[in-house]
């Protein structure tokens, strides 16, 4: 049976989510405020989070920042009242895998929750990959480039697993948000030349001119892991 982890201080909200995730079968956790979140969240190990973002005891920021550290591999789905464009971009550059505003529909929730779910387990069959003078460690969250470690953040981990599970295909602005950042619209594309310019920097060898992650005009971006020399 899978689990989800609740986080939420609204009991009525809190009850609805129980409801609805455990009429799918699901083994339903839930917390009120962040000190204790964190505790059900180190000892049960959910497949997945649900976190209000305005919680007592500890910020929701905080907590998605320390669940993606502890255990990169959990999707978290932010649900907030919050509806800035900033605030989201935010969160998802912390690590979390989807975002729902509050007043929200329960079904689509549901339906958010379990394609993050889906994406994480099919994310677990490749724990590490290398390419030019990459070597990546997607268990460990840890890279390399010539020996040399390299700061990567969670999204940016997400996005390079994304692009190596797929590589040699032509991917979309529309595609890589929809998969990586779990929202079928968002506010620019914008958002993917500008986490794909981040690893060129960061993993290309002369990021100006691009031997990895290449752009396909017209079309979108191809991760090529050995180019022709």
């Amino acid at each position: 049976m899978s689990s989800i982890l609740v986080i939420e201080d609204d009991t009525g909200i809190q009850r609805v989510l129980q409801r609805l995730f455990a009429a799918e079968h699901y083994d339903v956790k839930t917390a009120a405020e962040g000190k204790q979140a964190w505790e059900v969240f180190a000892s049960s190990s959910p497949d997945a989070v649900i976190l209000d973002l305005m919680l007592p005891g500890m910020s929701g920021r905080e907590l998605c920042r320390s669940i993606k550290e502890s255990s990169p591999e959990t999707p978290v789905v932010v649900l907030s009242a919050i509806s800035d464009v900033a605030d989201k971009v935010l969160l998802l550059e912390l690590g979390a895998d989807d975002y729902v505003t509050k007043p929200f529909s329960p079904r689509e929730l549901l339906a958010r929750v379990q394609a993050a779910i889906r994406r994480a387990r099919r994310a677990r069959v490749r724990p590490s990959a290398s390419f030019g003078d990459v070597q990546v460690d997607f268990a460990r969250m840890q890279a390399t480039r010539k020996g040399a470690p390299v700061v990567l953040t969670a999204h940016e981990f997400k996005l390079l697993r994304f692009f190596v599970e797929n590589a040699e295909r032509v991917l979309t602005r529309e595609e890589l948000l929809n998969e990586v950042w779990g929202y079928n619209s968002y506010p620019s594309t914008r958002t993917v030349d500008n986490q794909i310019l981040k690893l060129r920097q960061k993993l290309e060898q002369n990021p100006a001119e691009p031997v990895h992650f290449c752009t396909v005009h017209g079309a979108g971006y191809r991760f090529v892991p050995a180019p022709q020399r």
